[in-house]
């Protein structure tokens, strides 16, 4: 059985985002299961993306307060992803008082977690992990949450960040492991963007390379990508998952843009760490059992191996109207039916913005 770590949500997803209330909703859901934390980072929130110097609207700053007032009320600590990504080029690091504020305001909601996210950037700059050190030393010294993560801009082995956002600067793991303060976590996607399996060994040598270990940020069951987004990913968390944790600082997972299915997934993680003989297969019809109506139930346990294993482009046009329709008439409770109609109707569209799958 795997070490018990911090087990936690990032709504860190492209596409179509939660609602407010959705994440209010999450709060409990993820107290029952086991979770320990919800860190806020859609890419839809331009105040913490392209427009991270701007303040949030009235209305949306109404809303987080309200949110992590929330969650502290629930028991569930909170955290939000800020990506100050400009800030890492030749002319950023002239402007460190624009961090200082943006750290400053998001100190009024009393954040339990920081995370600097320095994904979905170019990355072939001098100095990279220098520069991404000092504006997380910078971003420590100020905020008044109890743990802060970077994320780096090569978080994963796979070549296609190289390819997308250009040549990682040598040495850069290395580098940013030795230069960043210990009490830093640094998340990890693993061998690939999106791993299937986690291997003992991998997490091992990216510690050494990191010297820490690494805070897994755990793109399954996310579905934002090119590809991905063609996909629903409803079964439970893969038996690696059961023997990683003594190799990990941490583990975050990303969800699906789809709220409530998201949570037959998510309710599986907590119960691989508290396992022994953790068996997903039974466990996937438990949780269809806990989490759905009988009607849906059946569907689902029918339809859920070709809904991730081909997706919608297995499924002919006179297919996906059918199976549509079918859902819509279950109508549910729980708003797993309403979501599957609705991918299946085209409704949760790809996001061009997400460069990687």
């Amino acid at each position: 059985m795997a070490k018990r770590i911090p087990l936690g949500v990032i709504e860190g997803f492209f596409g179509r985002s939660w609602s407010w209330q959705q994440r209010t909703e999450l709060a409990s859901f993820l107290r029952q299961t086991g979770y320990d934390y919800y860190l806020y980072a859609p890419k839809g929130d331009s105040r913490l993306r392209s427009q991270w110097r701007q303040d949030w609207s009235p209305h949306d700053w109404r809303a987080l307060n309200s949110l992590r007032q929330h969650y502290r009320a629930t028991g569930v600590k909170f955290g939000l992803g800020l990506s100050p990504l400009d800030l890492c080029g030749p002319q950023g690091r002239t402007d460190g008082a624009s961090l200082d504020t943006k750290v400053t305001r998001i100190n009024e909601l009393q954040p339990d977690i920081l995370a600097l996210l320095f994904d979905d950037m170019r990355g072939d700059t001098p100095q990279l992990a220098a520069i991404q050190t000092e504006l997380a030393h910078r971003a420590a010294a100020l905020t008044s949450a109890s743990k802060v993560i970077l994320c780096p801009t090569y978080y994963s082995d796979d070549p296609t960040l190289e390819k997308v956002f250009g040549a990682r600067p040598k040495d850069y793991w290395e580098t940013l492991g030795s230069s960043l303060d210990p009490a830093i976590d640094i998340f990890w996607t693993g061998p690939k963007v999106c791993t299937d399996h986690f291997t003992r060994s991998h997490l091992g040598d990216v510690a050494e390379r990191l010297q820490r270990r690494p805070f897994l940020w755990d793109n399954y069951p996310v579905n934002d990508g090119a590809i991905k987004s063609k996909h629903l990913y409803l079964k439970p968390f893969s038996r690696d998952r059961a023997d990683i944790g003594d190799l990990l600082a941490g583990h975050a997972v990303n969800p699906m843009n789809q709220f409530n299915l998201s949570k037959l997934a998510l309710a599986s993680l907590p119960r691989a760490y508290a396992s022994a003989n953790y068996q997903p297969v039974q466990l996937f019809n438990e949780l269809l059992e806990q989490l759905c109506p009988p009607v849906l139930r059946a569907a689902l346990q029918e339809d859920a191996a070709r809904f991730s294993a081909e997706g919608l482009g297995k499924l002919t046009p006179e297919q996906r109207a059918h199976l549509s329709e079918h859902y819509s008439q279950l109508a549910d409770d729980s708003g797993m039916s309403a979501e599957v109609a609705d991918w299946l109707a085209g409704k949760y569209t790809f996001d061009p913005a997400c460069l990687t799958d």
